[in-house]
């Protein structure tokens, strides 16, 4: 089941990675701050070779007021990320690109952790909780500036990859578990294996909820002209729609089979039903007939037949009666009844 991470009141992490002169600098929370407010960011508009990324972890109210003040962003964008609890969007206002996305962590139950992206220009801010780490992605490994020397708008392609391709290993734990849980439907049906079902089906419509809207975003990403982002770097952006494509795909097959699964456990119980009954109604019979012969002689028979003054005829009947049950029930057996 998805769960938001919730927002701490404390103070985050404020750091900032400036690219100049075919170098990186970079600076954390009270410095990071100080090179904002001297200008940082109007220069790095002025030269396109400059760019500047600010990322903020876990950032309280007071923190993200002082930075969208510093960058001029517009009150709902600054509301938005204090407040959380958005889906994936993009929004294109005052020279800004305001993107909502969600990264995936799976302990007991996935979780859904957002991720606040607004590109301007010369600039990316960055916000999301401190469990989750941009820089860790795979594209960063070289250092931040191979990435940063294209612009900020590859930074945003960068962490955008990263957060999409983090996606795929949840697709493959979720169609392993499928597998797995087709195969115990076959072996057995209890209430465990139906909780897992259930559970299975929660985690796909919590995935699904997070990673559907992304492809909406990528469409607008590519197909929309923003002056902010460069003409050469849609086709980075194209790749990644290629892969949230194929992955929604996944889940929409995945989902479907789990309700193959859950039909087929509910046609099981309905098989082991039809087992149970057709047993009862086997024993049901011999029953009856052993009943309806001892109904015919009467209990007043079996005095005489311990005392051994019951005449041979008794006999010949008990036997007979013995006899026919155990045919009945050797034909039962046979047929599958019991």
């Amino acid at each position: 089941m998805i769960s938001e991470a919730g927002r701490s009141e404390q103070d985050g992490r404020i750091s900032l990675a400036a690219f100049r002169d075919g170098a990186v600098r970079e600076l954390v929370d009270g410095a990071a701050l100080h090179e904002l407010e001297s200008g940082l960011l109007r220069a790095a508009a002025e030269r396109p070779t400059e760019s500047v990324w600010i990322d903020m972890a876990s950032p309280s109210p007071a923190q993200v007021g002082r930075v969208a003040e510093l960058l001029g962003l517009h009150p709902l964008i600054a509301e938005d990320m204090v407040e959380g609890n958005q889906r994936s969007k993009i929004e294109a206002t005052d020279g800004l690109v305001h993107i909502v996305l969600f990264s995936l962590e799976y302990g007991e139950e996935v979780q859904a952790h957002e991720i606040d992206l607004v590109l301007g220009d010369g600039f990316l801010l960055s916000s999301h909780p401190a469990s989750w780490d941009p820089r860790a992605a795979g594209h960063f490994r070289a250092g931040l500036g191979p990435i940063m020397r294209s612009g900020p708008d590859h930074v945003l392609w960068a962490i955008f990859d990263a957060i999409v391709d983090a996606y795929f290993p949840f697709a493959d734990r979720v169609e392993d578990a499928i597998d797995q849980l087709q195969d115990d439907v076959i072996e057995r049906t209890d209430r465990s294996t139906l909780s897992r079902v259930f559970a299975l089906k929660r985690e796909l419509i919590a995935v699904r909820r997070a990673v559907s809207p992304v492809r909406e975003v990528l469409n607008q990403l590519t197909n929309r002209d923003l002056a902010l982002i460069d003409p050469e770097e849609i086709v980075y952006f194209r790749d990644i729609y290629d892969h949230v494509i194929r992955l929604t795909d996944e889940l929409d097959t995945d989902r479907e089979l789990v309700t193959a699964t859950l039909d087929v456990y509910l046609s099981q119980v309905n098989n082991n039903l039809s087992a149970i009954m057709k047993r009862l109604t086997g024993v049901t019979v011999i029953l009856a007939g052993i009943g309806a012969i001892a109904g015919i002689f009467g209990m007043s028979e079996a005095g005489l037949a311990f005392s051994g003054g019951e005449a041979a005829g008794f006999w010949v009947v008990a036997i007979v009666t013995v006899a026919v049950s155990a045919l009945a029930a050797l034909v039962l057996r046979r047929i599958g009844w019991i």
